[in-house]
């Protein structure tokens, strides 16, 4: 690979692809494969102890698939491929529904299933994944699955009457009371979350089977976003009912500014020029309207809730997709000062997010940088997505405008 440095102090791409290469993939390869039950243990908590026996979440198994599998398109190094295999595997075999289609949330460690519900963001990360499966070993079981996943979103969790998805069905896709992620949502029937990633999941399909219906479908979505999610101060409505009625007034700084940059990928893959123009003006504004979320240290706290009190606890993901949002809108506009705001964000994250010691990153730390020990290191929701990809997309992006 051709290591290139761009000509500001910190943003350098060989650091982000070693800290790819020799930080965050080695603790997945050399802590979390289950030897003795199949695929990846569910969980290694923040004082960094493996729980072998920890139920087994869809989004951990379908993001390590994702991960390994970009990893080796980035690397081409055979572990990673190896590691790709193994989790499309199990994925198959232990999360795929044979009778109804689509996967559950969650398995026990022997890969039996505790939570059937079909919860569509699940779906898309599913659909995510299997496409980055096809494009590294052009699998047609891989993009059987995909067209499967897309249709059984479109047939059931598209909203015909109100346009939109809806959130969560049972095993037999009959819509759930309990539309929710987790307990710290809002029980809403649409949110902007499972649009966001319905997007991202649309987008990566998009590449790989450049179908009439998932084209419309995606241009829709990014139509949805600029019209509906997004607010007039380009901060995002995060959760409404069926028929869009806005449920929360909270603000999250790191879906702003993932949102940013997702949402310009679609319509960059879309090659639409008239969309992607006024998607990129867009994009730059919701950059600005996450710096709202800044603090002083460089960390993108993460979140408020529309009444004036902010969580100024630094996670992990927010500073992952605050790097990539802050170079794409260095991109779309030129203005280096959007680097300056990467670059201090990357020194905190090395001083503080990296776990130099015992490999990849902590959950968060507090305003004080007090790591935060009961957050896990690795779990249904700590996964090695949003720093890995990160990290590619940073080593990709500044290479091509290397000096």
């Amino acid at each position: 690979m051709c290591q290139m440095t761009l000509s500001t102090p910190l943003l350098r791409s060989e650091e982000f692809h070693h800290e790819l290469i020799h930080n965050i993939l080695p603790f997945w390869t050399g802590r979390m494969v289950d030897l003795e039950n199949g695929g990846f243990y569910g969980r290694i908590d923040g004082h960094n102890i493996l729980h072998d026996h920890a139920d087994k979440g869809v989004i951990l198994n379908t993001r390590i698939l994702w991960t390994f599998c970009a990893a080796y398109d980035y690397h081409n190094k055979e572990e990673y491929l190896t590691m790709a295999h193994r989790a499309f595997q199990y994925i198959v075999r232990y999360f795929m529904d044979t009778s109804y289609g689509g996967v559950y949330w969650m398995l026990d460690h022997r890969g039996g299933p505790v939570d059937i519900k079909k919860q569509i963001y699940a779906q898309a990360f599913a659909l995510y994944a299997f496409s980055e499966y096809y494009r590294v070993t052009q699998s047609e079981e891989a993009l059987e699955l995909c067209i499967r996943l897309f249709r059984n979103i479109e047939s059931f969790s598209f909203d015909h009457g109100n346009n939109g998805y809806l959130e969560a069905f049972d095993r037999e896709w009959r819509p759930l009371n309990d539309f929710r992620l987790s307990e710290k949502d809002i029980n809403a029937a649409k949110t902007m979350n499972t649009h966001l990633h319905i997007l991202e999941a649309y987008t990566h399909l998009y590449r790989i089977w450049p179908d009439d219906t998932l084209r419309r479908q995606l241009k829709n979505l990014i139509e949805l976003f600029t019209d509906k999610f997004i607010r007039s101060d380009h901060h995002f409505h995060l959760f409404f009912d069926k028929e869009w009625q806005l449920m929360s007034d909270g603000i999250s700084y790191g879906h702003d500014i993932e949102g940013s940059w997702l949402l310009t990928e679609a319509a960059a893959v879309l090659k639409d020029p008239a969309l992607l123009r006024k998607v990129q003006k867009v994009a730059v504004k919701m950059v600005e309207a996450s710096l709202e979320g800044m603090d002083e240290d460089g960390a993108l706290m993460n979140e408020a809730d529309g009444k004036g009190q902010v969580d100024t606890d630094k996670h992990w993901w927010p500073q992952a997709e605050a790097l990539v949002g802050f170079v794409n809108a260095w991109q779309i506009t030129g203005d280096h000062g959007y680097l300056r705001y990467a670059e201090n964000n990357w020194r905190f994250v090395q001083e503080h997010i990296i776990d130099h010691e015992n490999g990849e990153w902590v959950w968060s730390v507090t305003k004080s940088h007090d790591r935060v020990p009961h957050e896990d290191k690795a779990g249904p929701w700590k996964c090695p997505y949003h720093n890995s990809r990160a990290m590619i997309e940073l080593v990709k992006r500044l290479s091509k405008h290397a000096l």
